[in-house]
């Protein structure tokens, strides 16, 4: 009953034109591919991907990789010492809570899940 109500509110808002002049009228639609996350977690990733948040070490891996750019732009010569040993030491501590949230992981995780970090780790430049 539902569906056929549906379907004539549909019919009435194409005769009147409400469906023209959308945004990405006549583009092929951009649907993501979710099929590497696995299905007990994707309601999950799609919620935090929509809201722009990223899983917590998704996050740590980014802030390593800033810090470690950072480290490495320095100049040591005009740069105080005392600042590039408080990056390094803020370095080391990202680095091993990573570790211990990956360790912590690696009991329950899945091929799937493996495969899906690393994509994720490619694509903010960090390889581990």
């Amino acid at each position: 009953m539902f569906a056929i109500i549906a379907e004539n509110k549909i019919r009435e808002a194409i005769l009147k034109g409400e469906f023209e002049d959308l945004p990405g009228q006549g583009k092929p639609l951009q649907i993501d591919d979710l099929s590497r996350v696995p299905d007990d977690l994707r309601a999950s990733y799609i919620l935090l991907k929509n809201a722009g948040v990223l899983p917590e070490e998704m996050q740590l891996q980014k802030e390593i990789v800033n810090l470690q750019n950072l480290i490495n732009c320095c100049n040591e010569d005009q740069t105080d010492a005392g600042e590039i040993n408080a990056l390094r030491k803020r370095l080391t501590e990202k680095m091993l809570r990573y570790d211990m949230i990956m360790e912590k992981r690696k009991a329950g995780s899945n091929n799937a899940m493996i495969s899906y970090q690393n994509k994720i780790s490619r694509k903010l430049g960090y390889h581990r």
